[in-house]
């Protein structure tokens, strides 16, 4: 049953993405415990705040658990419990988006859990956004994306860590903006980073992930129709860029190929990774899916679990992403 409407004068708001511009199987969800804990008429808990008590199954053996956040502003996100996440998820990386941190945080606890950590930080102040926490050392990293001609507006956008079998590559993907007045920015950068993913994964498989700004099907946000072609992350343009990511056009047989997992894993489910706080979104299940894990096809069999941590919100309007793929990478 897709959510109950808004009214006319609140609709417009709720169809609008504002995050810049202001399941497997039930054994692997999260257990959890809340005052709020009923569901939406979607499945998907509403709760507005962090759950009292967090747990989660036990990690596959021999496989590493990557998790993705957009933490929409890491301070605020640390004061509503961002750490009792982390403690309860423990994985082996995690990617966070929309830090809007001006330096690079000093937090001894997050320095002891993950003794490698990456930033990029945008110019601009309390904007975008983009790390990559590890437990394991990389073998380089890289903050550009090779041939985009403005290279400050790639920062605090894009990380990419080199491991000796595997790339992984953490985004904040631009926002098309209000009104789509930046599509054309989007446009530019799905350009560069579609070739520069393909370039990596011709050296090594690629994990992408992070906050990608797109819903690329009808089944990744609530009012699909409403949306299309007017809204940011559900345009013409951004649907396709994301699906000739996943299944080029026109190519050989041996071209590079992308799965969108959680996806493959859930082909008919709508759930979601983000709800605005406006107009009781979380409440009403009125989301969008646009956190993911794209893997290069070749190693999708490798991956034992890919889940939506839908009840842990309110320490962010995201819902975290959790990965587990068997290593080495």
């Amino acid at each position: 049953m897709p959510p109950k409407r808004t009214s006319s004068s609140k609709r417009k708001a709720v169809l609008e993405s504002e995050h810049e511009d202001d399941a497997s199987s039930s054994s692997k969800k999260a257990k959890f415990s809340a005052s709020d804990d009923t569901v939406s008429s979607g499945g998907q808990p509403t709760n507005k705040v962090l759950p009292l008590n967090i747990s989660f199954p036990e990690q596959h053996a021999g496989t590493w658990r990557i998790a993705t956040w957009n933490v929409c502003g890491l301070a605020a996100s640390q004061k509503k419990g961002f750490n009792s996440y982390v403690e309860a998820e423990d994985p082996d990386m995690l990617i966070l988006t929309e830090t809007k941190v001006n330096n690079e945080p000093v937090d001894l606890a997050l320095k002891k859990r993950f003794p490698y950590s990456f930033w990029s930080i945008a110019d601009k102040k309390g904007y975008s956004g983009t790390a990559i926490l590890s437990k394991h050392e990389p073998v380089s990293i890289n903050r550009t994306l090779p041939g985009h001609a403005d290279p400050t507006s790639i920062k605090g956008r894009i990380i990419t860590l080199e491991f000796p079998n595997t790339y992984v590559v953490g985004t904040y993907v631009p926002n098309a903006g209000t009104g789509l007045k930046t599509l054309a920015e989007k446009i530019e950068w799905n350009i560069h980073f579609s070739k520069y993913l393909f370039e990596l994964d011709k050296v090594k498989p690629v994990i992408w992930t992070g906050d990608v700004n797109v819903a690329p099907t009808g089944l990744d946000l609530s009012n699909s129709k409403q949306n299309f072609n007017k809204t940011p992350g559900h345009t013409e343009a951004e649907i396709t860029a994301f699906k000739n990511i996943l299944n080029p056009p026109n190519s050989d047989p041996n071209a590079p190929k992308f799965e969108d997992v959680w996806r493959q894993r859930h082909p008919n489910d709508k759930h979601y990774t983000y709800f605005s706080y406006r107009f009781n979104c979380r409440q009403k299940g009125i989301g969008w899916r646009l956190d993911m894990f794209v893997l290069s096809q070749r190693i999708v069999e490798r991956v034992k679990m890919c889940e939506i941590r839908s009840e842990i919100y309110g320490a962010s309007d995201h819902c975290p992403l959790t990965l587990e793929i068997e290593g080495p990478l």
